[in-house]
């Protein structure tokens, strides 16, 4: 069976597998009319594949934003790929893409857990949220509040950006919005003094999860950085083996910027997963390609919307799914 017939029998026959496939294919509207356009275009245009046909596809895969180190070693593979299978049809081409897109996250051995969140049983689970200003961090942590809560879990949140103003109200509305509690000082305090407050209060009412948002930016990047540094010991000290996970909220419209700040965060604060939001607003979804085989580290959630229930698990098929749904449907 077909790369293609088997995501369309995952996802056209199953209705709880429907629906996520859904958010992606709504959500990922703009990529894919960019993209799937795009290699239609291509493949329209040749014939046979050769190498001007691969030096076509590298140009639309940086468009795409996919990222000059992941397009060179994409195209690599593909012609390899392409030479084994003795593919002559460009048509045949597109299989090849969509199945090394979805190796690139989960590799050979097909393994989707490491996207999942590090959620702790019967035991408080401490997830810190880093970030610049402006990526919707404060939403992201808003959104998963309200998909724990209907999990049937305890939820808290701390208001660790004490620096942005009404950031601290931002926060305290979505816990209203939610139904959860926020833990908060008043703007300009010591951030590492709220989360710490935070953990007490998550431990004396036997909390599930502690959800804890933090400044975006400070009078520079070291100062950020350290702040960021000092709330991570805090953490580390209150409860043995947290954060469980540092959480990187990235706004997918800017692009290779976004690439940027994930670098320099990442070796600040041991990011353990990426929350990709605005994936909903861009042509340019290669960014998550980018992220995961630059940076090796996994896009753990995405925001496919605007709704409460657009923060979305990521599923690397699904994702794909999403981004060559107009090309399955001429299967």
């Amino acid at each position: 069976m077909s790369f293609f017939k088997k995501l369309k029998e995952k996802f056209q026959t199953n209705e709880e597998n429907e629906e996520v496939s859904d958010k992606y294919k709504d959500g990922l509207s703009k990529t894919r009319k960019s993209f799937s356009e795009k290699i239609n275009d291509l493949v329209a245009r040749y014939r046979t594949v050769d190498e001007e046909f691969f030096e076509d596809l590298e140009e639309v895969l940086i468009s795409a934003d996919v990222g000059v180190s992941t397009v060179m070693e994409l195209i690599e593979e593909l012609e390899m790929e392409v030479k084994r299978q003795n593919i002559k049809d460009t048509k045949e081409v597109k299989q090849v893409i969509s199945e090394k897109l979805v190796e690139i996250y989960q590799g050979d051995d097909d393994q989707e857990d490491h996207t999942d969140l590090n959620l702790q049983e019967n035991e408080l689970t401490i997830i810190l949220f880093v970030g610049v200003n402006g990526v919707g961090k404060t939403t992201t942590i808003g959104k998963l509040a309200h998909q724990l809560k209907s999990e049937g879990k305890e939820v808290i949140l701390t208001a660790g950006d004490t620096f942005r103003a009404g950031a601290i109200e931002q926060l305290n509305e979505w816990g209203k919005r939610v139904g959860v509690d926020v833990i908060k000082h008043s703007e300009g305090s010591d951030p590492a003094a709220v989360i710490y407050d935070g953990i007490q209060a998550a431990k004396s009412r036997q909390a599930d999860v502690l959800l804890c948002d933090t400044a975006g930016r400070l009078q520079n990047k070291v100062n950020l950085m350290n702040e960021l540094s000092k709330v991570k010991r805090v953490i580390e000290r209150e409860v043995p083996n947290a954060p469980h996970e540092v959480l990187l909220v990235l706004d997918a419209t800017t692009g290779q910027n976004a690439l940027s700040q994930a670098k320099t965060f990442s070796q600040a604060t041991d990011v353990s997963g990426i929350v990709l939001t605005k994936l909903d607003g861009t042509a340019k979804g290669g960014i998550v390609l980018a992220i995961r085989n630059e940076l090796g580290i996994p896009v753990k959630l995405v925001g496919l919307g605007e709704k409460m229930t657009d923060l979305q698990e990521f599923d690397p098929h699904a994702f794909v799914y999403g981004l060559f749904a107009d090309m399955l449907e001429e299967e």
